[in-house]
């Protein structure tokens, strides 16, 4: 033992069932592990038997050799969870040796272990009515984890630090089976900023009369990042990227200028937005707002099979359309007349996949028709662009490509709690449930009922959740009809709604003035969600009218993934997206992209396609696009052909072009050729 003796630090006594447990220590590791009978003598209690344990297996040793053991000690400690009958027999047998042992309190489990685990106040973990040391606490704690799935690195720390946080591990355990202790999980608070801004009063801003009136019926002050914007020549006709977080007013500084240029006789409005349920809904509103004034219509996308025109009127003073809507106008080569303004909503769309690359080609296919009509249309003085968007990582980079002033207001109308909790996917609709109860059964203090958006991933799983709300709720999705759509908005605007189970991909934008927002998936579709559009969902969370605060709770499914392309799991992208920056904006072009922006252009604009291509935000390799164009027959010259006529018109993919072509030669029933087409677009 003479190894054991030069090492020993720590010598370790703790009461076992029939004799003491002895464990010797160095530098925080066991180096012996042993068991002493105590017997009584003339002189007190002394060293009965003696085993030292290795392998196993018990190897007598002489009583002396725990002797010199305790004297080669550096300092000797008694577990307080030994009794103070043997306490003092321990204390008493070391007095015999002139040995002096402390009693400090120990971890039982670590003893049973023969481990020394010593524990204090600060350091103690509460178990099963018991106190136990941080190391059995994490073990326990990863048993529950193995039981729960794969956690990553990421969430594994979250909770450890729970965990000591906490000092109490059947909260966490509870947290992992359900439990909604608003103290655990709690991630962060994003604070309610107010930046000093003088507003402008309504009553002083050169409008035209009818829209001054309107305004002034409505409010007497404009909010601070509208009056940024007047103050920073809107009014002006100066062209601007305002980035600004939800709810904080930006769709009036598009309606400012271009409801009072259109009054004026300056050109009529087109407000842009993605999708077909946000420009019914925009649409609906200035119906509302400005019906009366001035003759309002929508233009949204076109159908493959055909085209009915979709309500729209090209001649409306203000024309409210999506992006593909209003493009296939101009790839069709409708006479939309003098446009005064156009507002993009959702501008940072721009880095999205295939709407990204659209919209880039959109809005230079816009200022080529602004540019176009002041050549041959004279006392138009083209086109102001507004430009809106919540969420932009990189907004000086991008107002400068866009040529626009940038108008960047940082509030937080109130504060946003940022909870997560862990949950598979048949718990997440139990726990959104008693979210939603909890939430609608309290008021702000402006007298409303705490209402909830929740986020899923597809169309089935928003009915799938709502069925199981107890309260009143209901599935809004684009695969409703514009009559149900309409009936969700008004009851949930009625507060007849406890909450709305909705897909990501209606995340911007629509209307839903919610206190509270749940992520039953962090997926759209089967693509993870980025930080750019995590920012704008959580962003619904909490409006200044109605609310208090926000509450976001992310229902986060470990080792969970939605689709076998995903390279990683619910849990990894959870904590990403918490401590995430902003994505910058930039659109990026692969060959397909750049054949099917130039093609659109060279429709529009012909020989001075390459101009249209140049000044686009993303870089277009415009030598190669014009080369496949040729090879492809898509254009003859600067001409398109009438097959590459029709791509555009469709907004075909080279590939899906071709397919087409395949079936149309093999005599494939038209309607099973889109059919299939549609279907392989799913796949994809």
């Amino acid at each position: 033992m003479s190894q054991q003796l030069a090492e020993v630090e720590t010598l370790f006594l703790h009461e076992a069932r029939s004799d003491y447990t002895v464990v010797a220590n160095r530098d925080g590791n066991r180096v012996l592990r042993g068991r002493l009978e105590l017997k009584e003598t003339s002189a007190g209690p002394r060293p009965g038997k003696f085993r030292v344990i290795r392998d196993g297996e018990d190897q007598p040793r002489q009583p002396d050799e725990f002797v010199d053991l305790a004297r080669a000690a550096g300092r000797i400690r008694i577990s307080e969870q030994t009794s103070p009958e043997n306490r003092t027999r321990l204390k008493e047998m070391l007095d015999g040796y002139q040995l002096e042992a402390t009693a400090v309190r120990t971890c039982r489990r670590c003893a049973g272990d023969g481990r020394y685990g010593p524990i204090t106040s600060e350091s103690a973990i509460e178990h099963n009515g018991e106190l136990i040391c941080r190391d059995c606490a994490r073990r326990e704690l990863e048993r529950e984890l193995s039981y729960k799935g794969e956690f990553t690195g990421a969430a594994e720390e979250r909770l450890e630090e729970l965990l000591y946080e906490s000092g109490d591990l059947d909260r966490i355990v509870n947290l992992l089976q359900g439990g909604l202790d608003p103290d655990l999980t709690k991630y962060d608070e994003v604070s309610a900023n107010v930046d000093d801004v003088s507003p402008v009063r309504t009553e002083d801003l050169d409008l035209h009369t009818d829209l001054s009136a309107h305004l002034q019926g409505r409010f007497e002050e404009l909010l601070p990042v509208q009056s940024l914007s007047v103050r920073n020549g809107l009014l002006d006709g100066k062209d601007q990227l305002v980035v600004s977080a939800t709810a904080t007013g930006k769709t009036l500084v598009g309606e400012l200028t271009g409801i009072d240029r259109a009054l004026k006789g300056d050109g009529k409005l087109l407000f842009l937005v993605p999708l077909v349920a946000l420009a019914n809904q925009k649409h609906e509103d200035f119906e509302d707002r400005y019906g009366d004034l001035l003759n309002v219509s929508i233009r949204v996308g076109s159908s493959r099979v055909n085209d009915d025109g979709n309500r729209f009127d090209p001649n409306a003073d203000v024309i409210v359309g999506t992006y593909e809507g209003i493009d296939h106008a101009l790839r069709t080569g409708k006479d939309l007349g003098d446009v005064g303004t156009v507002v993009i909503d959702e501008v940072h769309t721009l880095k999205e996949g295939e709407r990204g690359h659209r919209l880039d080609g959109l809005i230079s296919r816009l200022k080529y028709y602004s540019e176009n009509r002041m050549e041959t249309h004279s006392g138009y003085d083209g086109t102001q662009f507004v430009y809106l968007s919540a969420t932009v990582g990189n907004p000086e980079w991008l107002a400068e490509k866009l040529r626009a002033t940038l108008i960047e207001y940082e509030e937080r109308p109130v504060p946003i709690e940022r909870h997560v909790t862990f949950a598979d996917s048949r718990e997440k609709a139990q726990i959104a449930d008693k979210l939603v109860k909890r939430e609608f059964d309290t008021k702000s203090s402006k007298g409303y009922r705490g209402q909830t958006i929740i986020f899923t991933n597809s169309r089935r799983r928003c009915h799938e959740i709502s069925r199981k709300l107890r309260y009143d709720s209901a599935p809004y999705h684009a695969g409703l009809d514009y009559k149900r759509r309409k009936t969700v908005e008004r009851q949930f605007g009625n507060q007849d709604l406890s909450a709305v189970v909705t897909t990501a991909a209606l995340a911007a934008g629509v209307d839903f003035p919610a206190s509270q927002v749940i992520f039953d998936s962090l997926a759209m579709g089967i693509e993870w969600l980025s930080v750019q559009e995590f920012s704008q969902m959580l962003g619904r969370a909490g409006r200044p009218d109605y609310h208090d605060r926000g509450r976001v709770y992310l229902l986060v499914e470990p080792d969970g993934v939605y689709h076998n392309s995903m390279d990683r799991t619910e849990d990894e992208v959870a904590f990403t997206l918490l401590k995430g920056e902003m994505e910058d904006v930039a659109t990026h072009y692969d060959e397909t992209a750049a054949v099917e922006e130039t093609l659109a252009n060279v429709v529009v604009a012909g020989k001075k396609a390459k101009r249209l291509n140049d000044r686009m935000i993303g870089d277009v390799p415009t030598k190669h696009a014009i080369g496949k164009l040729l090879e492809w027959e898509f254009i003859d010259g600067f001409e398109p052909t009438p097959l590459g006529r029709g791509i555009t018109r469709h907004f075909l993919a080279p590939d899906e072009a071709f397919f087409m072509l395949d079936a149309i030669r093999k005599g494939t029933d038209p309607y099973q050729i889109v059919t299939d087409l549609e279907l392989r677009d799913d796949e994809e």
